[in-house]
């Protein structure tokens, strides 16, 4: 298992915006696991077993925001960090902040940024040793005071 950075699970239901994050997160030697919505995530979250999970809002069956949720409900997952890629309204992102989600990226994204928040989660998730660096507790806006 040496040269994966961790796993990262992939929940949109768009197949064009599942590859694209797939592909730029392998490049960097993520192993990436793919869903089509939120209710195939909760599906197969056990399964695979992620150390991240990025969440599109709009999707059918169970969207974004109430996958997180659920996550955060059920004991196994309620530490596993989140965040939430898509085109978000400030309302989502209050939603997001009530539920939970650890972190954003609109759509249409930056690969580095994709790239740079999955690094962040996985630290936040003590996936990376970086002894040298605080872990955040929540977002990038925390004030160790």
């Amino acid at each position: 298992m040496s040269g994966v950075s961790g796993r990262v699970l992939v929940v949109d239901d768009s197949e064009v915006i599942r590859q694209l994050i797939r592909v730029n997160l392998e490049l960097e030697g993520f192993e990436v696991v793919t869903a089509a919505d939120g209710a195939e995530c909760l599906e197969v979250i056990r399964r695979v077993k992620p150390d991240v999970v990025t969440l599109d809002v709009m999707m059918p069956r169970l969207d974004g925001l109430r996958t997180a949720a659920r996550l955060r409900a059920t004991p196994d997952t309620s530490g596993l960090p989140i965040a939430i890629v898509s085109a978000c309204t400030p309302a989502d992102l209050d939603l997001g902040e009530t539920v939970g989600v650890d972190g954003y990226l609109g759509k249409p994204f930056d690969p580095a940024d994709l790239v740079a928040l999955v690094r962040r989660l996985m630290r936040l998730n003590g996936q990376e040793e970086q002894p040298e660096r605080f872990r955040p507790e929540r977002t990038e806006r925390t004030d160790r005071g």
